[in-house]
């Protein structure tokens, strides 16, 4: 299915709307020590911010794994976003997987903490990055 660019902008909107409110969640999750929770949240607020970038440079995702790979692929490999933006991704791939999946890892303030500033900063450059594709 073809979008229009109207259509296309909507989506990533969305998406990056999508971004900020579910970082805002996790910013709540921690403030509760829910950590468990926190870890899925951050990893889904990169998602979506991730997705709208995907979305606005015209790539179809059908799974994470698909995103994740468009990603390393498209923009990091390609020094438009940096390897540290691609290795925070996968670490929260990792850690959120730990965190819903797997009964013997136990999230905590001290394993989530130190990607929530760097998460915050991944978003803000994709918004940046496609505030200045449609300049």
């Amino acid at each position: 299915m073809s979008l229009t660019n109207e259509e296309r902008q909507i989506i990533v909107n969305l998406e990056l709307e999508k971004a900020q409110k579910t970082f805002e969640t996790m910013e709540l999750c921690v403030r509760e020590k829910a950590f468990e929770s926190a870890a899925n949240r951050i990893y889904y607020a990169v998602f979506h911010a991730i997705s709208a970038l995907l979305i606005h440079e015209g790539f179809s995702v059908k799974s994470h794994r698909g995103l994740m790979a468009l990603f390393g692929e498209h923009f990091v490999r390609t020094g438009i976003f940096t390897k540290a933006d691609g290795t925070l991704f996968s670490d929260l791939v990792i850690m959120r997987d730990n965190a819903d999946y797997n009964c013997f890892y136990e999230a905590t303030e001290e394993k989530l903490s130190p990607y929530i500033e760097p998460t915050r900063q991944l978003i803000e450059k994709i918004k940046q990055y496609i505030a200045e594709k449609d300049k």
